[in-house]
């Protein structure tokens, strides 16, 4: 397969503390790209429409206006509707990812800690 046809992922690792997956992400054929910041996500998204889209929900009571980065990130991917997102989280912020669900799509939301098998099923 050539890079051009391959499935991008884009997997965007702000906090991490968990296992890398690429090896499950290309094993399902993706070539995979990282970023730890949303700066740097929000321009890459500008010039590139990922396939797939691995976030994490960080939640920060601080924001004014928002409850976490992945809503910058939602409103970009809004405009890409062949994307899918998938959220990893923290079981104690749940509640606020709820609230988030009820404005945005998500393809599957996983709580840490993560298993590579059931991440697995939503990257098919």
């Amino acid at each position: 397969m050539t890079s051009t046809s391959q499935k991008q992922l884009l997997a965007i690792i702000e906090v991490g503390g968990y296992p890398d997956f690429t090896p499950i992400y290309e094993a399902h054929g993706y070539q995979v790209t990282v970023l730890t910041t949303m700066r740097k996500v929000l321009k890459y998204l500008k010039k590139n429409t990922p396939d797939m889209v691995i976030a994490e929900f960080n939640f920060q009571s601080d924001f004014r206006d928002r409850t976490s980065t992945l809503e910058s990130l939602m409103s970009m991917i809004e405009r890409m509707p062949n994307t899918k997102v998938i959220v990893f989280y923290d079981k104690e912020f749940q509640k606020q990812l709820a609230k988030l669900e009820e404005h945005y799509h998500f393809h599957a939301t996983l709580s840490f800690p993560i298993n590579g098998r059931h991440l697995e099923k939503y990257l098919s």
